[in-house]
């Protein structure tokens, strides 16, 4: 197992011990002022007893959803497109500018030739340890499959991604493949990084991420999912790569953008 792997599993022990109340305070208080997250939507930085609960804070209030295709998370958008632009090679994406990784190599046993042959449309969301880590359904869908690959934990910081090629590729990841409107294919790529030693699924809890050096496929049948709802977690930030057959969506954000789950992310074509 990689040396990243096993500092974020330390990191995880570390995060989950609850302190006596009065120096978790300060811990939590000294964490919220160190990223300057904005706490507006939560409980008070008081009520976490320990740094993961406080990683994992969920919302106090639901927040309405935006008409189309939602971000499923908070986040910054790094990079998306088509896989045919800027002359890339076939199926080739970007992470961040001058950086590029492999779809299928990515997607692995979650997708065939056949399904990305004509292309895909991506967007990459990076969430860092500011940000809501809770993951939702981007649109109404039809959850068929669950893959998970083993790999390591780096960094997936725009810094990490221009150093190391292909690095959400070398990463330990979760592919979530799903129908959409009985149309189109969507992949969502739960990318594990450093410190990130455990992602969840409401669906599926038998999904132990950071565990385990084989990969695995769940397939699943009539598992249908609302738009909105909660698909999960990570704990503290990392990447979800969004990746769709092309021609079924149009990006309505930019490289660089923040986005906030529930908000328009998309159009249907």
């Amino acid at each position: 197992m990689a040396l990243s792997n096993n500092i974020s599993k330390i990191f995880g022990i570390i995060a989950g011990i609850k302190f006596p109340q009065f120096i978790q305070r300060n811990i939590n208080k000294a964490y919220i002022k160190a990223f300057d997250i904005n706490m507006s939507e939560f409980d008070s930085y008081e009520k976490y007893d320990s740094l993961n609960a406080l990683f994992t804070r969920t919302l106090q209030n639901e927040r309405s959803l935006d008409d189309g295709f939602i971000s499923p998370s908070d986040g910054k958008i790094l990079e998306l497109g088509d896989s045919f632009q800027n002359n890339l090679k076939y199926n080739i994406a970007l992470s961040i500018k001058g950086s590029s990784y492999d779809i299928q190599d990515l997607l692995k046993q979650a997708a065939t030739k056949e399904e990305l042959e004509n292309g895909v449309d991506y967007v990459n969301i990076y969430l860092s340890p500011r940000d809501y880590h809770h993951y939702h359904a981007p649109c109404d869908m039809k959850i068929l499959s669950a893959s998970y690959v083993s790999g390591a934990l780096f960094s997936v910081s725009e810094s990490k991604l221009a150093k190391i090629a292909n690095l959400y590729v070398k990463n330990e990841r979760v592919i979530v493949k799903a129908l959409v409107n009985d149309k189109f294919i969507l992949w969502m790529v739960f990318v594990g990084a450093l410190n990130v030693g455990k992602m969840k699924f409401t669906f599926d809890s038998s999904i132990q991420t950071n565990a385990s050096n084989y990969d695995f496929t769940h397939t699943y049948e009539n598992l249908f999912i609302k738009k909105g709802q909660r698909l999960g977690n990570f704990e503290l930030g990392s990447t979800i790569v969004l990746i769709s057959e092309q021609g079924y969506l149009k990006w309505n954000k930019k490289a660089y953008e923040d986005v906030k789950f529930s908000k328009n992310l998309a159009t249907f074509i």
